[in-house]
């Protein structure tokens, strides 16, 4: 099974423009992200695909392998998709790109779901974390997953699932953390099919594989990954590094 990882980068950031080309540490940050996904050893190969100039030249630079975007798109999914679609690949991983600190026990768990899944039940793997905090359960900004007893997803959704119109229940709120893992012939799926009314009311990507039948299959973590979407995050990450 060859598995690679690759971290679809955009240039144009909506909350922090350029993020992945700011300094950290003497590097970009979207370098630092590479370099991390190549330490990790758990892939076959490792690609940045982007629209930038900048940032494939940043990483062909340095002795890394990009992509470049040729078409527009709407999610990381059908970035990744285009740049997959003639790669000799069974599993993709999708590895954030404003995440230079990357955890390899998280990435461990999501591709042993298709080391172990010898029937092909799985199309997507995928990780989640509990919530507990009530601010964090109805922070639309954090999406929450429901799964079946089988750990493969129902639904995943900004508002509050399950409504909590019963409590002491025994409900546990889970977080989706966007790590994926994908078949490739479920990103080539995803690419060829049209959005449905469930994700663009939602804005979640991961509600078109569901609205066409693809199985996701959930793993708890506790890791939260670290993140930089602002210029505050940033510096935080800067001093990380001290």
């Amino acid at each position: 099974m060859k598995i690679i990882a690759v971290i679809p980068a955009r240039y144009a950031s909506t909350r922090f423009p350029a993020k992945l080309m700011q300094d950290l540490g003497g590097k970009t940050v979207i370098l630092r992200t590479y370099e991390a996904a190549i330490n990790t050893q758990l892939f076959d190969d490792v690609f940045v695909v982007t629209d930038s100039d900048l940032i494939y030249n940043e990483i062909v630079s340095n002795g890394g392998k990009a992509i470049m975007s040729i078409k527009e798109h709407e999610s990381g999914s059908d970035r990744i998709a285009e740049a997959v679609e003639n790669l000799d690949v069974d599993i993709v991983i999708n590895v954030q790109g404003d995440e230079p600190f990357i955890d390899a026990d998280p990435l461990k768990k999501v591709i042993e779901v298709f080391k172990n899944d010898t029937t092909k039940q799985v199309d997507l793997a995928s990780l989640m974390c509990e919530i507990k905090d009530e601010a964090d359960i109805n922070n639309p900004n954090n999406v929450k997953v429901v799964v079946n007893q089988d750990g493969f997803a129902l639904y995943f959704s900004r508002s509050v699932i399950p409504y909590p119109r019963e409590v002491n229940v025994g409900v546990r709120y889970m977080k989706h953390i966007g790590i994926y893992a994908f078949r490739k012939q479920a990103l080539l799926d995803f690419y060829s099919l049209p959005m449905k009314s469930l994700e663009a009311s939602e804005k979640l990507e991961q509600l078109r594989y569901l609205e066409f039948g693809k199985r996701i299959k959930m793993v708890e973590t506790n890791h939260i990954g670290i993140g930089i979407d602002t210029a505050e995050d940033l510096e935080k990450a800067r001093k990380m590094l001290l």
